[in-house]
C-alpha cells in the first residue's frame, strides 16, 4: 500500500492507494509544532478508523511546502513505518519539462497538480488550486509546465478584511443570494465570493489571450467546488488531484 502525503500551509492531506485506487483519504491541520510521536498517534488513530495498520504500507511519497514539517514526516516514516519516503524535489523524475526561469522555485504542489492534470487529459490547460494561496498553473498541449500566477487565498483575504475593518463581522464563506446584497453579512459574502469568481475568470481570460489557446480549466483545493459552481469557465473539479499526482510521480520513480 502506498501512502501519499501533501503538506500545505493550512492543511495536510493524506491518501492510501492500493494500485491506482484511492482507498482512504484524510485531511488534518498542518502544525509544525507537533512532535514526531504526536503525528504518529494521530496517523495511527486515522488508520485504525479506516481498518488499516502501519505494517500494510510499502512506500510513502511526500510533497511539502512547509520546510519544518519535512523533517518530522521523514522521521515519522523511518521510526514508525520503517520506510524511507520519496520526497518531491530535485532529482525526482516528473516527466514534465519545467519552463520556469528557475525550476527550483516552483512549489512541489504546483508541479504535482500539473503532472496529474496532464496525465488525465493530455491537452493545454490551466490548473487553479484554491489553497492558502490561489495558484494558476499553465500546462501546454505538449505537456510542458509553462508558469502561472499566485494570488492570496480566499481565507487570507477574508482574515485581512476582518482584522483591518473593526466594525465588520466575521462571516462564513458562502455564496450569497445576490450580488447586490441587502445586509452587511451578505455584502461581505458577495464581495469575497464573487470577487474570487471574478479573479479566476479574469486571470483565466488573460492567460488564454496571452497564449492564444482555448485552455481547459481544472479546479482543485478545498473551496474549488464552491467557486466552480458560479463560473462557467471551470471545466472540471478534481478534489484529489494532488494525491493522484503523487501516486503518478511515485510510479515514475520506481
Amino acid at each position: 500500500m502506498l501512502l501519499v502525503i501533501d503538506v500545505g500551509n493550512s492543511n495536510t492531506v493524506m491518501g492510501a492507494y492500493l494500485g491506482k485506487e484511492l482507498v482512504s483519504d484524510w485531511r488534518i491541520a498542518t502544525d509544525k509544532d507537533r512532535t514526531v510521536d504526536e503525528y504518529a498517534m494521530l496517523v495511527h488513530n486515522l488508520f485504525n478508523l479506516a481498518g488499516m495498520k502501519f505494517d500494510q504500507l510499502s512506500a510513502v511519497m511526500i510533497s511539502c511546502v512547509v520546510p519544518p514539517m519535512l523533517n518530522s514526516l521523514e522521521a515519522l516514516c523511518r521510526k514508525y513505518f520503517k520506510l524511507v519516503p520519496l520526497v518531491v524535489g530535485p532529482g525526482v523524475k516528473t516527466g514534465m519539462p519545467i519552463l520556469y526561469d528557475n525550476p527550483k522555485e516552483v512549489g512541489a504542489d504546483r508541479i504535482v497538480n500539473a503532472v496529474a492534470a496532464y496525465d488525465k487529459w493530455h491537452c493545454g490547460m490551466i490548473v487553479v488550486d484554491f489553497g492558502t494561496a490561489t495558484t494558476f498553473d499553465v500546462i501546454s498541449a505538449a505537456g510542458e509546465y509553462q508558469g502561472g500566477a499566485i494570488a492570496p487565498g480566499i481565507g487570507i483575504s477574508a482574515d485581512a478584511l476582518f482584522a483591518r475593518a473593526s466594525k465588520l463581522p466575521r462571516v462564513e464563506f458562502s455564496r450569497p443570494p445576490q450580488v447586490v446584497a441587502k445586509n452587511t453579512v451578505n455584502s461581505i459574502q458577495a464581495g469575497i465570493f464573487f470577487g474570487y469568481v471574478g479573479l479566476v475568470e479574469g486571470i483565466v481570460t488573460r492567460m488564454r489571450q496571452e497564449l492564444g489557446q482555448p485552455l481547459m480549466v481544472i479546479a482543485t483545493g478545498g473551496l474549488a467546488a464552491s467557486i466552480a459552481g458560479a463560473s462557467a469557465m471551470i471545466d472540471s473539479i478534481e478534489p484529489f488531484l494532488t494525491l493522484e499526482g503523487l501516486r503518478i510521480l511515485y510510479e515514475r520513480n520506481l
